[in-house]
């Protein structure tokens, strides 16, 4: 900093100061500007990115983190590879688990885990996320981070409940899932498990990039934190589903205090996602904290299709998807707050899993997602983006690798899903070229 005899020998009075404020205010409002430019954020209920409208096509890559790690696991010869793909495909703005907790070898868990215990990480992982990060950064692509999650493949709420005391979480498979929906609907009201999971938030947003030296905060490549993965009450208590959308507003609000620069997002399914209330949708995603709305469309786990007439029921699949879809729009315009369709998949014909089982249906069902995106763009809509699910890349997928293990590949399936699921690989040539020319739609 000048001296003061330095200052005053070149603005020698009140008068020349004021000028020399006035001649410097265009320049200082521009750096402001640029600064706030840099990160994405909404303006009347659009995105906007540098100053200008922001549409995408985007994917979810739930283990990017876990590829980008040094440890086991990773492989960042095959995430630059595969960013590289992604990119060139148009596909920019990726969806991304921050990290799994709880014990490691848990079945149908991914592995390895971030958070073996309460506040204790694993650095290597760490070092993953923010490796990932930067090679997104280095790309101009983003991601959106999300921190938790209510299914049993990363942890999440059972994992929470475990550490607060309540039990050993029961498992889809093989508990069934009455038992164990009834142990996870606990998290919205277990105040124990709630505060753990916030000590995770603070850690996590608070962190700066080991590799850039940026804190995550000022990081451009973050597109939106996520609270959780399809959070859900799972309960048909008023008073219930009360704490559940209070929970959604102070995390939100907890996030926007230790990062006030990123959009914050709850990943919710939608009407499903919130015990077929629509009116519960809207709350949770009114606090001012929450910048945009999600929705997840699953025509076959919903049952709107079945296995055998996956290709024949596919119209089916469209207006049922159209009806879930547009009952969400009059929320979005209401809240003039724009809406991502950030998870949707069809499986290959006849539920096959191999690379080798054709992609009829899946196709078709991928251009009509993809056509609301382009749609809504042009007519100025509330729909702002869509990620598949999910990217499968160049993940080695034969018969004897159904049900994932570890040190095996990483694939667009988590790990209580066979593998092949849902996952678009790097030689799915006509699945590719969709997305290519959707996101081509949008420049």
């Amino acid at each position: 900093m000048p001296s003061v005899v330095f200052f005053l020998k070149f603005v020698p009075d009140m008068k020349n100061l004021f000028c020399l404020f006035i001649a410097l205010l265009p320049v200082m409002t521009a750096c402001t500007t640029d600064v706030r430019d840099r990160f994405y954020r909404v303006e009347d209920g659009q995105f906007t990115k540098d100053g200008k409208p922001y549409r995408f096509i985007g994917a979810n890559m739930w283990y990017g983190a876990l590829l980008a790690s040094p440890g086991p696991g990773g492989d960042r010869q095959r995430l630059a590879a595969e960013l590289d793909s992604l990119k060139a495909m148009g596909v920019t703005n990726l969806r991304v688990l921050v990290g799994a907790e709880g014990q490691e070898g848990t079945p149908y868990k991914v592995a390895p885990v971030l958070q073996p215990e309460p506040g204790v990480y694993d650095g290597a992982l760490l070092q993953g996320l923010d490796w990932l990060m930067a090679e997104l950064g280095r790309r101009d692509m983003s991601a959106v981070l999300y921190l938790n999650n209510t299914w049993e493949w990363s942890g999440g709420y059972g994992t929470y409940l475990e550490w607060a005391g309540a039990g050993k979480s029961p498992l889809p498979i093989p508990d069934g899932w009455k038992a164990f929906s009834t142990f996870v609907s606990k998290f919205v009201t277990d105040d124990r498990a709630k505060s753990m999971f916030a000590d995770h938030v603070r850690y996590i947003v608070s962190r700066t990039n080991s590799v850039t030296g940026v804190p995550y905060k000022d990081d451009p490549a973050i597109f939106s934190w996520q609270i959780c993965n399809e959070p859900r009450c799972l309960s048909a208590s008023d008073s219930v589903r009360a704490v559940f959308s209070e929970w959604i507003w102070d995390v939100a609000s907890l996030i926007k205090s230790v990062d006030p620069n990123h959009m914050v997002s709850t990943g919710s399914e939608g009407y499903y996602g919130c015990e077929a209330d629509l009116a519960l949708f809207e709350k949770i995603h009114s606090s001012p904290d929450i910048d945009y709305l999600n929705i997840h469309v699953w025509p076959y786990n919903w049952n709107w299709v079945e296995k055998e007439t996956l290709v024949d029921s596919l119209d089916a699949a469209v207006r049922m998807s159209e009806w879930y879809i547009d009952m969400h729009l009059p929320v979005a315009e209401r809240l003039r707050k724009p809406i991502v369709m950030e998870e949707f998949g069809y499986p290959r014909d006849g539920l096959g899993y191999s690379k080798d089982v054709p992609v009829t249906a899946r196709d078709r069902y991928y251009s009509y997602m993809f056509g609301k995106v382009l749609s809504s763009a042009a007519s100025g809509g509330m729909i702002a983006g869509a990620n598949f699910w999910a990217w499968g890349g160049t993940a080695d997928q034969s018969a004897d690798k159904l049900w994932w293990k570890p040190g095996d590949d990483y694939c667009g399936d988590p790990a209580q899903e066979p593998q092949g699921f849902y996952s678009v690989y790097s030689s799915d040539a006509s699945t590719l070229k969709i997305i290519r020319d959707a996101a081509e739609g949008l420049q």
